[in-house]
C-alpha cells in the first residue's frame, strides 16, 4: 500500500472512531450537563461561572424561566412584565442556541438549589 493512501486510511478511521464516540456521549448526557456546557460556551463571559452570583457584566441568571431564556437569548427583548436586573443593551442575540432552550432552562434551574 502506498504511503499517503495509508495515512488516509488511518485518518478517516481515526475520524470516524471519534465522531461516534462524541455522538454517543452527548446523547447519553442529562439536560442540565447539556445546559452547563451551553452556559460555559456562550453565558459565562458576560455572566458568572456560579450562575448564582453576578458576573461582570450580566447579572446572576440562576432559576431563570424558560419564556425568559428565549425571549432574551433570542430576540434581546423582556417577556411583558418582566423587571430587568440591570438595564442595558449589551447582550447579543444568540440563534445558535434555539434548540437547547430546554438544557440551558434545565441547567439553570438545577443551579438555583
Amino acid at each position: 500500500m502506498r504511503p499517503e493512501r495509508f495515512i488516509f486510511v488511518i485518518c478517516l478511521t481515526t475520524g470516524l472512531v471519534f465522531s461516534a464516540c462524541g455522538k454517543k456521549k452527548v446523547e447519553s448526557e442529562t439536560p442540565e450537563a447539556r445546559g452547563r456546557r451551553v452556559y460555559l460556551t456562550y453565558c459565562v463571559v458576560c455572566h458568572n461561572a456560579d450562575p448564582r452570583k453576578d458576573g461582570p457584566s450580566g447579572p446572576a441568571i440562576s432559576g431563570s424561566s424558560r419564556d425568559l431564556l428565549v425571549t432574551r437569548v433570542l430576540s434581546q427583548k423582556y417577556p411583558p412584565g418582566y423587571k430587568p436586573k440591570r438595564i442595558t443593551q449589551t447582550m447579543p442575540a444568540y440563534p445558535q442556541v434555539k434548540d437547547r432552550i430546554a438544557d440551558l432552562t434545565a441547567f439553570l434551574n438545577a443551579a438555583s438549589k
